[in-house]
């Protein structure tokens, strides 16, 4: 099926929240209908912590107790690590609204090694979308960010994760200043019904047109193809300010 992407360009941050906000609902209700829940996975980092801050406040009438929230990675320090992906969304949502424990799936970084982190979170996701051998997860919705240098998720420029296959996490090991990782890997994502590139700052610009515009192969993000799903770009002013081409959705 041909790839169904739009780039959408808002004026900040609050219009940003509101559009994600009733996409969410939308996505939410209407995979509920067809399935019974709704599972999201999210991404860590600032750019989203006030879409984040805005899902906690809105109120809309949100099916939390049929809603699964997912991590798509996360650094290997302590849950309460300042660095933690599942503090940051503790802190912002999840602390927030009545969202069932058992609904809350982080990853266990508190493990002897990231590898066992990468492996125990892998059976997680076959627990619980019921996978047979060789199968991949289908999430309704996937949250990502980019990095100034095209990462996406943990993936990075290089690294032998972006030819991995066959598994749905990965461990990624960097360097002493940059914690090691876990992540899904590019199979999960592009398997995904509806992924959301959500995007801001004026640092981010140039990475934006090589993605969008060239979709420079060498930069993560740019591999990001959802094979039957949709893909959205959801961008400020600033990160768009390269982008001259209306044809792709921009609002």
């Amino acid at each position: 099926m041909e790839q169904r992407k739009r780039v959408h360009v808002f004026k900040d941050q609050e219009e940003i929240s509101a559009f994600l906000c009733e996409r969410w609902k939308e996505l939410s209700t209407g995979s509920i209908r067809r399935k019974g829940f709704f599972a999201v996975a999210l991404s860590g980092g600032k750019t989203p912590v006030p879409f984040y801050r805005s899902m906690a406040e809105t109120r809309a009438d949100l099916p939390w107790e049929r809603t699964h929230l997912f991590l798509v990675d996360e650094r290997f320090v302590p849950p309460d690590d300042p660095d933690s992906n599942f503090r940051l969304l503790k802190q912002t949502l999840l602390n927030n609204r009545q969202i069932p424990p058992e609904n809350v799936h982080p990853v266990e970084a508190e493990t002897p090694d990231p590898k066992t982190s990468a492996e125990r979170y892998e059976r997680e996701l076959i627990r619980f979308f019921k996978l047979s051998p060789g199968q991949t997860p289908c999430f309704d919705l996937i949250l990502l960010g980019i990095g100034e240098d095209g990462h996406t998720a943990s993936l990075f420029p290089g690294s032998p994760a972006l030819t991995d296959e066959k598994r749905l996490t990965v461990s990624v090991f960097l360097n002493s200043v940059r914690h090691h990782r876990v992540t899904l890997t590019l199979p999960v994502i592009n398997h995904a019904q509806n992924v959301l590139f959500l995007v801001t700052g004026e640092s981010k610009a140039t990475v934006v047109k090589k993605v969008v515009y060239q979709e420079d192969m060498s930069l993560p993000a740019s591999r990001v193809h959802p094979r039957s799903g949709n893909l959205f770009f959801l961008l400020d002013q600033d990160a768009a300010s390269q982008l001259t081409q209306p044809e792709h959705g921009a609002r």
